[in-house]
């Protein structure tokens, strides 16, 4: 039985849509040999959690872990140890099925849209994939939930007929938002989702991201190198450094009053770069 394609989730009621407790990640070394194996371990003791209606941002610089962290907040990463909860449920296994129903859970918005989007594929197609690999709805269903996707994101309904090499870098990514949301997940995890971009257009990037996390109810995990970017979007902060958690909590708190070492050192290095760019108002 085919489900009818619905946009959004207006409802939310604060429960943890994913939880990270304890999450080690551990990789051999490249130097490591059969007899002398080297480990590294990515991500280290890390706890997070994920709120429906909320934004996390994660922020590191790189080999910090921050991006290993989101492939586990994504199921696309088996953590080493500790436990990874969806939905209240704990997820032991990755099997093919898992992975499938995390999708309608999480989805991910990448760091370049260019390769994130399949260059033969038009717009429209591309948006529509993952409702028939996920079975839901009609043809025609389909159809009309992609021109109200496309519109949700400030794109014409002529851009549906576009390739993405026809459309510019912040047109390209906000068809990869659009199609993050077309399995109605619950949280969005946005992987340096402006660094690709022009400076013209990081700052309409962030504020759509910001309105439809509002609109739709959703969580957002927002995932950056730049503190002043991660604090324009974010309401709470977790600061990763070398695989560890080094301060958590709301982004006013962590902005104002750093505790920790590093934070102040992200902070004092960070040119204001939203500053120049926020829209009034």
């Amino acid at each position: 039985m085919s489900q009818t394609p619905t946009l959004g989730h207006t409802k939310h009621d604060g429960a943890p849509v994913v939880e990270l407790r304890n999450i080690e990640v551990t990789y051999k070394a490249r130097s490591s040999t059969l007899f002398n194996p080297q480990l590294v371990r990515a991500v280290d003791d890390v706890s997070m959690t994920v709120r429906r209606g909320q934004t996390l941002g994660i922020v590191g610089e790189s080999g910090s872990g921050k991006s290993t962290t989101a492939k586990v907040l994504t199921g696309l990463e088996k953590p080493t140890a500790g436990e990874i909860w969806f939905g209240g449920e704990e997820v032991t296994s990755f099997t093919r099925s898992v992975r499938k129903r995390l999708g309608r859970i999480v989805s991910v918005v990448f760091q370049d849209p260019a390769t994130a989007l399949n260059a033969r594929m038009l717009v429209r197609d591309a948006l529509i994939d993952p409702l028939e690999v996920h079975k839901i709805g009609t043809r025609a269903e389909r159809e009309a939930k992609v021109e109200r996707l496309i519109g949700l994101v400030g794109l014409p309904a002529s851009a549906l007929d576009a390739l993405p090499s026809q459309l510019s870098g912040g047109q390209r990514q906000r068809v990869a938002i659009a199609r993050a949301l077309a399995l109605d997940p619950q949280i969005i995890v946005a992987d340096e989702p402006t660094s690709a971009l022009d400076v013209s257009v990081r700052a309409q990037i962030l504020n759509l991201l910001t309105d439809l996390k509002n609109e739709l109810g959703l969580g957002m995990v927002f995932i950056s190198h730049d503190i002043q970017t991660v604090r324009y979007v974010s309401d709470e902060i977790a600061v990763m450094s070398k695989g560890k958690v080094v301060e958590l909590g709301p982004a006013a708190q962590v902005f104002d009053d750093p505790q920790h070492p590093y934070t102040r050192t992200l902070l004092g290095a960070a040119p204001s770069l939203m500053a120049e760019h926020t829209p009034a108002g």
